[in-house]
């Protein structure tokens, strides 16, 4: 099978490249499932029910989120009932959201995704490594495909999770900083990994942001607001392969694809 996994969504030019790009980019690149991080899709910071309702009406199959989680609390009903979002697995148990979903494909293979926050730079979470493993001894052991969402600033703290979920996940991609790494392969133990997928957003930006007031605040410690960029458009990710019947990656190509409105 086939799946494309979409880095961090920001603000409303992600939201509308997704939209208008992913149902073209299932037939062109064959894919069975559509995974998208998608916590910054409201204006850079959180996601919205309307967001959310249009993306998964566009071909988006599946959303892991991060620290932005709970910005937009319109969402927590969601994050309560829908089967097809999740939260932090190492989040606390009371923490809104399910710590895994199920979904399945058009030819019936189930897929697992697990999305796990990082420690080092972040916000203090409970241990992704302990979290892990508690939630993959939850996932039916019949479901072999397993995705989990790096979402960490560190590399190191990436690359670590990854070895540690080499050969017991298909695939272990990261998110958060917004930038793409180039360093995507298949471990060893037949995990298809990747530091960073990138964002789905404006490349003309710092970090999805408009870069002047970015700049100002940094030179002159003045307060700005943050707008969310517009100009270079691009949806960025990675393409991965994997065998279902061992759910073992065979497989992983980082993609970008630019998007302009006029187009």
């Amino acid at each position: 099978m086939r799946l494309l996994f979409l880095g961090d969504i920001v603000g409303k030019p992600g939201v509308q490249a997704c939209v208008a790009m992913v149902p073209g980019l299932r037939d062109e690149l064959q894919t069975d499932l559509v995974i998208v991080n998608a916590e910054n899709s409201a204006d850079g910071s959180g996601l919205t029910v309307k967001q959310f309702q249009k993306l998964a009406a566009n071909g988006i199959d599946a959303f892991t989120m991060g620290d932005h989680i709970y910005r937009k609390r319109e969402i927590i009903p969601v994050l309560e009932k829908d089967s097809r979002i999740v939260k932090p697995a190492n989040y606390p148990a009371t923490a809104p959201g399910k710590t895994f979903a199920l979904v399945e494909t058009a030819s019936g293979i189930q897929v697992a995704i697990v999305s796990l926050m990082g420690r080092v730079y972040m916000r203090p979470v409970d241990c992704p490594f302990a979290a892990v493993d508690r939630v993959l001894a939850e996932i039916p052991e019949n479901v072999k495909v397993r995705f989990v969402d790096l979402h960490a600033e560190a590399t190191s703290d990436k690359q670590l999770l990854g070895r540690y979920l080499d050969g017991r996940v298909s695939a272990a991609l990261g998110t958060h900083t917004h930038v793409p790494t180039a360093d995507a392969r298949i471990l060893p133990g037949g995990t298809a990994f990747m530091c960073d997928v990138g964002m789905s957003g404006a490349y003309e930006s710092i970090i999805g942001r408009e870069i002047d007031p970015v700049m100002q605040t940094t030179l002159t410690f003045t307060p700005t607001f943050f707008h969310v960029a517009s100009k270079d458009v691009r949806l960025c990710g990675a393409v991965i392969d994997i065998d279902p019947e061992t759910g073992k990656a065979t497989s992983i190509e980082r993609f970008e694809r630019s998007w302009s409105e006029n187009a």
